[in-house]
C-alpha cells in the first residue's frame, strides 16, 4: 500500500514542481496532494523533521495558491523578484537556529512519543531548515529559491536512496533539474521585467 502511497505522492509532486517552474498558479493544488500523503510515508521512513516540513507545505501551499491568484489585473501574473541582503542575512540566521535545534528536539521526542528513534536528525533538521525557507520564498516569487531547492534536493536524494525509498529519490533528481530549470526560467522572467522598467 505504501508503494502506490509514494508512487502517486510521486506523480503529484513532479507535476506540482514542473507547473511552478512554469510559473503555473496549478503546481499548488497537485502540490498539497503531494505533501499530504508525504506525511505518511517520511512517517513510517522515520524522517519526523521531514514529516513536520509536509504540514509546513501544506500551509504554504495554500498560501502561495491564494498569493497567486490574488493579483490586480486578470492577465498579468505576480511579478518575479530577487532576493535582498536582508534576506540573505535572515536565512542564514534561521537556519543556524533551526538546525541544532530541531535536531535536538527529534532526539529527545522519539522515546518521549514511543516513536523509532529519527533516522539522521541534524541533516534531516537541516534539509528541513532550508526546505522551509526556499518555500516561503516560492511563494514570493523571490526566484533564487530554486537555488535553495537544487542544494537542499541533492542531499536529499543520498537520505532517500539509503531509507529505501527509492521512488521518492528519483523523484529529488528530477526534482533538482526542473528547480535549476526554473532558476533560469524565473531568471530570465526578471531580467524582462527590469529590461521593462529602465
Amino acid at each position: 500500500m505504501t508503494n502506490y502511497i509514494e508512487l502517486i505522492g510521486v506523480i503529484t509532486g513532479l507535476l506540482c514542481v514542473y507547473l511552478a517552474a512554469i510559473n503555473n498558479i496549478w503546481n499548488w493544488p497537485f502540490a498539497i496532494i503531494s505533501v499530504t500523503l508525504y506525511i505518511f510515508i517520511f512517517f513510517e521512513a522515520r524522517l519526523y523533521a521531514d514529516m513536520g516540513l509536509q504540514f509546513y507545505f501544506l500551509g504554504a501551499n495554500i498560501y502561495g495558491w491564494y498569493f497567486w491568484s490574488h493579483k490586480k489585473e486578470p492577465e498579468v501574473k505576480i511579478p518575479v523578484v530577487s532576493i535582498t541582503s536582508k534576506q540573505i542575512i535572515w536565512t542564514i540566521i534561521a537556519i543556524a537556529l533551526i538546525t541544532p535545534s530541531l535536531g535536538y528536539t527529534l532526539i529527545k521526542l522519539s522515546p518521549i512519543l514511543h516513536y523509532k528513534p529519527a533516522a539522521y536528525p541534524y541533516l534531516d533538521s537541516f534539509c528541513t531548515a532550508v526546505s522551509l525557507i526556499a518555500q516561503l520564498f516560492m511563494a514570493r516569487k523571490i526566484y533564487q529559491n530554486w537555488l535553495m531547492w537544487v542544494f537542499v534536493d541533492l542531499i536529499y536524494i543520498g537520505v532517500y536512496f539509503i531509507k529505501h525509498l527509492q521512488p521518492t529519490a528519483i523523484m529529488y533528481a528530477i526534482y533538482a533539474v526542473i528547480a535549476f530549470m526554473g532558476y533560469l526560467d524565473w531568471r530570465k522572467e526578471f531580467n524582462k521585467q527590469q529590461a521593462k522598467l529602465n
